[in-house]
This record gives C-alpha cells, sequence and structure tokens, in this order.
C-alpha cells in the first residue's frame, strides 16, 4: 500500500488541491511577462458609467462571455451592437493573461468584482462563474477540443454543419494553439495508451474514441487568449462595449410583429458601478440576445418575469410570460480522480492530454507546483534563500452527458446574488456506472511502466505512490467501494450547462419560446455537455448563430453606418 505523506505536507497540498489544483498553471520557460501590443478592440470598450441614460442599439448582448464575444463581433459586421459585461477588462492584470496565474485568480474572489465569482452548490462543491470580459474562457485552463458528432444529433437544435466548421475555424484562426507536451503530459500520453485507451490520434481539435492532445487558448509564450480576442473581428463603428454593466432586466411589452397576442422584448435596465440605472432599447426588427451562462442566464429570464408563474408570483414577480422549465434541467459533470507528490520536480501544466473512452468517461490530467515555506522559523534550521517547490500531479475523470440534472432557484429579487443551485451529482445510476469505469480507468494508468518515474522507493525495493488526499479504493473490482468513491469525492470540473435548454425554454433556433425578440446563445441551452469540454463549442456557437440571424435578415433591415 501507499506510504502516507507527511501530515504538513499534506495539509498544505491537500489545501491547494481542494481549491483548484486539477486546472493548474504552466509559467513557461520562455517569457510570460514580455509586453504585447494591447489590444484593439480595448478602443470601443467603456465603463458603463460613459453610456447615456437611453440609447438604440439593433442587438443587444447580455454577457460578454466565451459565446458573447464573437456573437457580438459577428454581428456588428452589418448591425449596431451593444455588449455588456458585468464584469472589468482582463489585459493588464498579469493573473488573468498569463498560466501561472491561474490558481491565483481560482482563489482570489470577492462578492463585489473579482473576475472569478465564488459559488457552492446545494449539493456541497465549491464552483465558480466568470466575472470579466471574456467569461470563464478569461479564468479556465484553456483547453479547446470540438464538440463530439453525438451532441449535434442529440442537442436538437437545426444545425447547419458546414457553418459549424466555419465558425470553429474562424475562431481558430485567432485564439487557438498547439502545446508543447512536457514530462507529466507525455507520461499520462504513454499511461493511457498502455491501459488501452487507444488509437494514438497525435494533435487534433476533433472529438475522436482514443487518446490525443488537443488544442489550448494559450500561446507558446503562455500568454491567455480568451473570447475578448475575438473582438478584434469587430466593425468598430458598429459596436459599444460596455463593461461593470451588470443588467437586471429585460423590458418586455406586447409584440406588435405576431398576429397572437404575445410579449416581446425591446430592450433592457442596466446599473453601472455608481449605481446609476441606463435603459439600452432596441432598433425595428432588433433582438436581446442572452449569453449569461448557465447561472445568469435563467437567472436573468426569472428576475424578468419568463418562469413558472406560481414561483415567480411566490416572490412577487409580475409574470410575463409562463415558462415552467427556466432553471430547470440544470447539469454539471463530475469529476473525481487522484493527485500525487512525485519525487521529481514538475512543471506546471494545464489539461493538454485527453483520454476519450467508450465507456462513457474521460481521462485527463495537470500538474502544478506551488511554494512551499516552512510554519515557522527555527533556529536549528537554516532558512533558504531559493523558496522551495511542491508539485502535484492529478489524474481525473469526467463522465459524459451527464444524465442526473438539477435546478436553480433565486436567492434574492436582486441580481448580483448568486442563486441557489443544485446539481444533484450521481442521482443516476447510469452517471455512477461511468464514473465507476473512469475511475478504474485511472487505477490502470497507475499500474502501467509510463507511471514507474512518479512513485517513492519503499522498502525493501517496493515502490509507492504518496497520495495528496484520497487514493483509489485497493480492490477496484469491487463496484459498491468504487461508487461510494464517486460520491465521496465528487468535485466539480466547472462544464456546468442548462437551465434553459432546446425544447422547454427555447427552440431549434435559440429563441426563447413564445416570445418575441428574444434569444438565448449560451450553453444554458445545452441539455448534454458537448464532448471534453465546452469552451470550443461555446466559442462556435456565438460566431454559429451571428452568421444564422445575419442570414436570415439577409435583404432586409440593414444598420447604416
Amino acid at each position: 500500500m501507499a506510504r502516507p505523506i507527511s501530515f504538513c505536507l499534506l495539509a498544505l497540498a491537500f489545501l491547494v488541491f481542494m481549491n483548484a489544483v486539477v486546472d493548474s498553471s504552466r509559467p513557461s520557460s520562455r517569457n510570460p511577462r514580455r509586453p504585447h501590443q494591447e489590444p484593439s478592440y480595448l478602443k470601443f470598450v467603456s465603463n458603463a458609467t460613459d453610456f447615456p441614460p437611453e440609447d438604440y442599439y439593433d442587438y443587444i448582448i447580455v454577457g460578454g462571455g466565451t459565446a458573447g464575444c464573437p456573437l457580438a463581433a459577428t454581428l456588428s459586421s452589418r448591425f449596431r451592437v451593444l455588449l455588456l459585461e458585468r464584469g472589468g477588462v482582463a489585459y493588464g492584470n498579469r493573473n488573468l493573461m498569463t498560466q501561472e496565474g491561474f490558481l491565483a485568480t481560482l482563489m482570489d474572489v470577492n462578492s463585489f468584482d473579482s473576475p472569478t465569482q465564488a459559488f457552492t452548490s446545494e449539493d456541497g462543491v465549491p464552483n465558480v462563474r466568470g466575472r470579466i470580459l471574456g467569461g470563464s474562457s478569461a479564468i479556465n485552463a484553456g483547453f479547446y477540443s470540438h464538440a463530439d458528432q453525438e451532441f449535434y444529433k442529440r442537442s436538437s437544435f437545426n444545425w447547419d454543419l458546414k457553418v459549424v466548421n466555419e465558425s470553429y475555424e474562424w475562431v481558430e484562426r485567432a485564439i487557438v494553439f498547439r502545446p508543447e507536451l512536457r514530462k507529466w503530459q507525455s507520461a499520462v500520453r504513454d499511461g493511457l495508451l498502455e491501459a488501452g485507451v487507444g488509437p494514438y490520434n497525435g494533435y487534433s481539435l476533433d472529438h475522436v474514441v482514443g487518446t490525443k492532445t488537443g488544442g489550448s487558448t494559450f500561446d507558446t509564450l503562455g500568454r491567455r487568449h480568451s473570447a475578448a480576442d475575438l473582438l478584434k473581428y469587430a466593425k468598430p463603428l458598429n459596436i459599444r462595449v460596455a463593461v461593470h454593466a451588470t443588467v437586471e432586466r429585460v423590458l418586455l411589452a406586447s409584440s406588435t410583429a405576431s398576429p397572437v397576442s404575445r410579449q416581446s422584448a425591446i430592450g433592457v435596465v442596466f446599473r453601472d458601478r455608481t449605481g446609476r440605472y441606463h435603459h439600452a432599447m432596441l432598433r425595428k426588427h432588433g433582438e436581446v440576445l442572452l449569453s449569461a451562462g448557465a447561472i445568469g442566464t435563467p437567472q436573468l429570464l426569472l428576475l424578468s418575469g419568463i418562469g413558472p408563474r406560481p414561483y415567480l408570483a411566490s416572490w412577487g414577480i409580475p409574470v410575463a410570460h409562463h415558462l415552467p422549465y427556466v432553471g430547470q434541467f440544470l447539469f454539471d459533470n463530475p469529476r473525481n480522480g487522484i493527485s500525487i507528490v512525485p519525487p521529481i520536480p514538475l512543471e506546471h501544466s494545464l489539461i493538454q492530454v485527453v483520454g476519450i473512452t467508450e465507456s462513457g468517461a474521460y481521462i485527463e490530467s495537470a500538474s502544478t507546483v506551488i511554494p512551499f515555506a516552512s510554519p515557522a522559523r527555527s533556529v536549528f534550521i537554516r532558512t533558504p534563500s531559493a523558496p522551495l517547490y511542491l508539485t502535484v500531479a492529478t489524474l481525473m475523470q469526467k463522465i459524459v452527458g451527464p444524465v442526473s440534472s438539477g435546478s436553480l432557484r433565486l436567492a434574492s429579487t436582486d441580481v448580483k446574488v448568486n442563486p441557489i443551485v443544485r446539481f444533484n451529482y450521481f442521482n443516476s445510476p447510469v452517471d455512477v456506472q461511468r464514473c465507476v469505469n473512469g475511475t478504474r480507468k485511472i487505477g490502470d494508468i497507475l499500474r502501467t511502466r509510463s507511471m514507474d518515474d512518479f512513485k517513492f522507493q519503499g522498502w525493501y525495493g517496493s515502490k509507492d505512490f504518496r497520495f495528496v488526499g484520497a487514493a483509489l479504493p485497493v480492490d477496484q473490482s469491487n463496484f459498491e467501494q468504487m461508487a461510494d468513491f464517486c460520491r465521496r469525492t465528487v468535485s466539480t470540473i466547472w462544464h456546468y450547462h442548462g437551465g434553459c435548454i432546446v425544447g422547454k425554454v427555447v427552440d431549434g433556433d435559440f429563441r426563447v419560446i413564445g416570445m418575441d425578440a428574444l434569444r438565448v446563445v449560451d450553453g444554458s441551452t445545452f441539455g448534454i455537455s458537448p464532448g471534453t469540454n465546452p469552451q470550443a463549442t461555446l466559442l462556435m456557437l456565438g460566431r454559429y448563430v451571428g452568421q444564422k440571424i445575419m442570414k436570415d435578415r439577409k435583404g432586409g433591415y440593414k444598420m447604416i453606418d
């Protein structure tokens, strides 16, 4: 059996692991501090305090995140667009702009204006939301991989796969790079292949069964490229971006465009940092597009009076449109795995290699280097002049789907207060089986020759891992013990989605059912997670919906510059 790490070392490492070790950063061996040119999009980004009390736009996009930025950039080629983001700008913030700042960004949170907004689900699992221009793409680990082809078949949208592929390519020309594998990621790649997760697909952006290296939104100098960078494609004369702009509700009125009586979006109300109200209103044929994410979008719909009638009435919110499934069918992909302290120093590494199994699980890995200091100065031990470092390496699995779903409900009528969220991890036996399959595969990898270098030499020639936190059960053939491990060690991989899913809240063209001039363009519309990581699909989605909207309006009303 593996020998336990000393208590002090365990406490430090486990604390870091439980907070964020999985998607840790990697400082570049080059120079991540090298200055680079200020992004061009900052020329049309302003603080919300600089906006007039009322103005008119063709498209108002709520949420400058992973889908919202490419959506705004696309529509601005022909129309007057307003993009509203509740957070600030990442540029100039070293922690946000470099890989080595990833961990600090996740841990440096507050209730008001930190780029990362923390919340804990009713399941007791800590989680985070992005609150910055670029959204979660500005705080994540940068892994980039296309959706599984099954996603398009099962997600019930009217997908045009030609436009889907063109939209991926549009994103990739600007912000996607091939990562350089180093010791830990290379060993995991080899371990996956030894454990039977084949074939080896090399570097690929496609979702293919086997082992592959995916793309990254960190460049070769270790600099982050987020959805905000896609604003460089925008037409500056047609777009305005307001930061520190908190949208409080969507403005609604009876529609004149429909032959039957129904509600239509006519604008939004937002507040700046001083508390002053602003009204952004739609021009003729315009639309409000919600891209506030799986937490923010259903919350905003409820606060705007769109949701289950009895529930809204219980909050005293005037009911504009009865839509019973707003906030329902909320999913989060559970993460389980192990972490070890190796006997050799390792680099920081992001999730770069993935094993896509046929048993309902994806295997990924990361390694992080954290400074280790003595808890107290000692007269007997000379304090070293150079800092000491502790490496923690992680193997984890994420399940396909998931099948288990939860819900979101309001905690307050103040939009700044996080809603109450429950994901109901492992409520379905299907998810439990998939997790057991994935954790067993982690055990297979740990038994490969590729992992031998990460074991400590024990007594009588034996070699063992030193685990940080829980180790896998010794008898991995025992289903009940493995299922208990899954439930006991569950955490998030930050891939939550749903809350406004297609067929329940939006139709196949992302329009809110029964409403005019209102669409949802973000991951809240997904009833399943699109493969190993949703980032690429959400970036594609913004471009895709923008293209579809322009195609639908071709030959109609056109904005005059």
